[in-house]
């Protein structure tokens, strides 16, 4: 290999080293069919992955993707794939070793305006059949407390008065559908690739809810036409910073934003596509008709799990995810809550029980090749802890079975808020809702029902018994005498109710 790097570019690709495997196919092979809003590493790794290894067979080449996203900060990500010419390095970390590929199914980034007139063009373009999102869990507009639409939002309220220059995605979406309605061209598929539950059912019902604000005609030739396929999405990719590029350049590659993921990937949708779509079943997505049972799994054990962590982790001091595994108390911890608290809230899928995905994502979160940091995954709790953590609480306490662990879980989560460490050093704001979680985490110090009392994110739970009792007891137990002490205090319970 040689000392220097090579400018990744699709003119350069030859010049590679011949052990990074590059695209089988030039950009002048592929044609538009899909927009992708929100172009950051998990897209980059998961879907437009899927999409290349199918380029890669010589299929799907009139469904390349445009990128797009309606934040100002996705110009800077834009600006960094043009110069590249929307290639991406993916890295391979796995425990045996390291591997790279380019992945080119990417072949433009729209314009990123405050009127989204670039968004809107591409997406009223016949060619555009699929617009997929990745726009984080918290980026839908529902209200965390009771997962309904909030139509107050200040963006939703801009939008549903400007229709045809809308600031979101979703209204992005709607003008670019009332263009096609009105010129005949007809509906896309709206693809969801988030976290979330159900994301295509609530996909369908920000688009519809917000549709009906401005233009309710158009809002139920939406709900006819247009169709919103759930899915579940698996691979963990972690933050871009100065380690991954300079992994990029270790393996001759110049890359102003590389990947670095995982060794494991998984992609199960239902297959509700009104305009077509790739057949991703063949590079190894799954279609069926289940998708709810696999996001379940994924979403209670993977995504809760994270949290079982991250807090904890934070207050400790661990700044791996991996770290958090190694360490004796926050592992014990984390299989103690699973076993006991998660998976038996969890069904089966074809192929998997509930233990055997527990043990598969152990064994994930233990790898420490994959430098997934605590902070990234503690981001956005608010969002994340309704999302993720209580429903299952919300079923374990319906079923009369233990909780302890998962009241723990937010505890940990309310002292991290408090914003010190465990060693008195700061923890950094790290959630859209700092201020108003950082108030509420200082006063629940003395009063831990002020904690509990915030409805957009516990809804009615502060009035369960249980949960108020020993999420009292473990924030009391952890201001007083530390976390490991309270770890350590959970891991020598019983399982009983």
């Amino acid at each position: 290999m040689s000392n220097t790097a090579v400018p990744l570019r699709r003119a350069t690709l030859g010049d590679l080293p011949r052990e990074v495997a590059t695209p089988r196919y030039a950009a002048t092979d592929l044609s538009p069919g899909i927009v992708h809003i929100g172009v950051g590493n998990f897209h980059r790794a998961h879907q437009a992955w899927y999409l290349h290894r199918l380029m890669q067979q010589g299929a799907a080449r009139d469904w390349a993707i445009i990128g797009a996203g309606v934040r100002p900060g996705d110009a800077a990500m834009r600006e960094r794939l043009l110069a590249q010419d929307c290639l991406t390095t993916l890295i391979e970390l796995s425990p045996e070793g390291t591997s790279a590929e380019i992945c080119g199914s990417m072949i433009g980034f729209l314009p990123v305006e405050p009127d989204n007139a670039a968004l809107i063009a591409q997406m009223a373009d016949p060619a555009t059949r699929i617009v997929s999102l990745t726009v984080t869990e918290g980026g839908y507009f529902t209200d965390p407390g009771t997962g309904a639409f909030d139509p107050a939002h200040a963006d939703i309220v801009f939008d549903a008065a400007r229709p045809d220059t809308p600031r979101t995605a979703f209204g992005a979406i709607i003008a670019a559908l009332a263009r096609r309605r009105a010129a005949g061209t007809g509906p896309f598929t709206v693809q969801s690739c988030d976290n979330l539950r159900g994301n295509g059912d609530i996909t369908r019902d920000t688009v519809l809810s917000l549709a009906r604000l401005s233009d309710p005609d158009l809002a139920a030739w939406i709900e006819t036409h247009c169709t919103f396929p759930n899915s579940m999405v698996d691979c963990i990719v972690p933050a871009t910073g100065p380690a991954e590029i300079a992994r990029a350049r270790a393996l001759g590659i110049e890359d102003a934003a590389p990947v670095t993921h995982e060794n494991f990937r998984q992609w199960v949708i239902e297959d509700a596509f009104c305009a077509g779509r790739p057949d991703w079943d063949r590079v190894g997505a799954t279609f069926t008709d289940r998708v709810h049972d696999y996001e379940s799994m994924k979403i209670r054990i993977l995504n809760a799990g994270h949290q079982v962590l991250a807090n904890a982790g934070e207050l400790l001091g661990r700044e791996t995810i991996a770290d958090c595994m190694a360490d004796p108390d926050i592992g014990a911890f984390w299989r103690k809550v699973q076993r006991e608290e998660i998976v038996p809230h969890v069904a089966a899928v074809p192929g998997m029980t509930p233990q055997d995905y527990a043990a598969l994502i152990e064994t994930r979160f233990a790898n420490p090749a994959i430098r997934d940091t605590t902070r990234r995954v503690a981001f956005d709790g608010a969002s994340r802890h309704p999302g993720f953590v209580l429903p299952v609480l919300r079923d374990a306490l319906a079923a009369g079975a233990p909780v302890d662990g998962l009241c723990l879980v937010e505890a940990l989560w309310a002292r991290m808020c408090a914003g010190t460490r465990e060693d008195g050093s700061e923890i950094a704001p790290n959630d859209p809702a700092w201020d108003t979680l950082h108030a509420a985490a200082l006063a629940a110090r003395q009063s831990p029902a002020v904690w509990l009392a915030q409805r957009g994110i516990y809804g009615d739970l502060a009035q369960e018994p249980r949960f108020a009792e020993r999420f009292s007891h473990w924030l009391r137990l952890i201001w007083d005498e530390g976390t490991l002490a309270a770890l350590r205090a959970y891991a020598a319970t019983d399982p009983a109710p």
